[in-house]
């Protein structure tokens, strides 16, 4: 009886598993599916020397182009242990279109401006060289070149505002500053102390662009402006790094719109965030600007630990207004990144010797699931 007892347990049961099995069908449980097959773009845009498994970089590469909710990807460039490890485009794009860079702009700005100081014509943490603001008795005065670059002059400076047209940023790129945007930034007056507070602004940033053409051209005419800083950022920068699509923009006074109109391929962004990443050195070795002045770039504000000079960090903060813009949660605080408007991104992250760029077009909503899908890609490499 004993070696029955197997065979009736079975016998009872049969039942319960059948109808386990109608219960799941009928709840649409279903084994998991195999993912869908790659197509042969997804695969190509993964080259030998990925740094990472091929399939899983093409698969989340994929994932930014065709996944919902992310918004349009335009151009994905990684550069893996220096090397390039993947690049695709979408519809419309390739390896010669000039993306325009928005708010990435400032932190090439902030690059000039630690050039200029290398040379000995700027200074850091003395008052800004900004004529306007040196009169007696004018409290600007107190403004130094460290508060601009970290975005905490205390000048009223609204980046976005209702209506848009009212915003400080609208107002001088395309109403009654264009002309003379440096100036009209120059103009407002202060509405906290100097040093207090973070408000991020790209009249900030063209203040800072005005301090270098006058360090670099004693001169009022605007081409003179405009050619010494052209000349400038082409010996130094562009041209060692080997960025030759770059074309930054100018206003009608010669200054440089340093915080939102500079064009390059996505292949140049990159190279600009590998120069980044090895603090400051050109792919020869050469060091075009000192590799304390990158430190200083990715060192946290006093008023922002999410913020250094003209560039964001993957910095933890609490009481935050408006969601991160990074992912605190999913890369160490050694990550940083180049920000423009509406998803342009070049991603650092040095303790995984890699840059990531992602340029294209998301809403906020579409770029918090964009910037998800981009740490995946990230996650792929481990850290060092």
């Amino acid at each position: 009886m004993f070696r029955d007892q197997p065979v009736r347990r079975a016998a009872r049961l049969a039942p319960a598993l059948v109808l386990s099995a109608l219960l799941l069908s009928a709840c649409g449980a279903s084994a998991p599916t195999a993912p869908a097959p790659l197509s042969d773009e997804a695969r190509a845009a993964v080259t030998d020397k990925a740094g990472a498994p091929r399939e899983q970089l093409a698969r989340e590469i994929d994932d930014l182009f065709a996944r919902k909710g992310l918004g349009e990807t335009r151009a994905v460039v990684v550069m893996a242990n220096g090397e390039l490890a993947a690049e695709r485009y979408g519809e419309g794009y390739d390896a010669d279109t000039r993306f325009v860079s928005w708010s990435m702009a400032k932190t090439v700005t902030a690059v000039l401006i630690g050039m200029l100081a290398a040379d000995g014509l700027l200074t850091l943490d003395e008052p800004a060289p900004v004529a306007l603001w040196q009169r007696p008795g004018d409290p600007r005065a107190g403004i130094t070149l460290r508060h601009l670059l970290q975005m905490r002059s205390g000048l009223r400076h609204t980046e976005a505002g209702d209506p848009p047209y009212e915003s400080s940023e609208v107002r001088m790129l395309f109403l009654d500053g264009r002309d003379d945007m440096a100036k009209w930034a120059e103009e407002q007056p202060l509405e906290a102390e100097p040093g207090e507070r973070f408000e991020y602004s790209s009249n900030t940033t063209v203040i800072l662009a005005d301090i270098a053409a006058d360090a670099l051209a004693d001169s009022d005419d605007p081409e003179t402006r405009r050619r010494a800083v052209t000349d400038f950022l082409e010996a130094r920068l562009f041209g060692p790094l080997g960025m030759d699509s770059m074309v930054p923009e100018f206003d009608a006074s010669g200054t440089l719109i340093g915080g939102s109109l500079m064009h390059a391929t996505a292949r140049d962004w990159a190279a600009f965030g590998e120069f980044l990443r090895r603090k400051g050195r050109a792919p020869g070795g050469e060091q075009l600007v000192p590799s304390r002045w990158v430190e200083a770039m990715v060192t946290p504000s006093p008023a922002a630990a999410h913020y250094g000079l003209q560039t964001w960090l993957n910095r933890p903060v609490e009481g935050l207004e408006f969601p991160h813009p990074l992912f605190p949660d999913r890369a160490s605080d050694k990550l940083f990144s180049l920000i423009g408007h509406m998803g342009q991104y070049v991603l650092v992250a040095p303790d995984r010797r890699l840059t990531v760029v992602r340029l294209g077009h998301s809403d906020s909503e579409q770029r918090r699931a964009m910037l998800r899908q981009a740490a995946d890609v990230i996650e792929l490499y481990p850290e060092r």
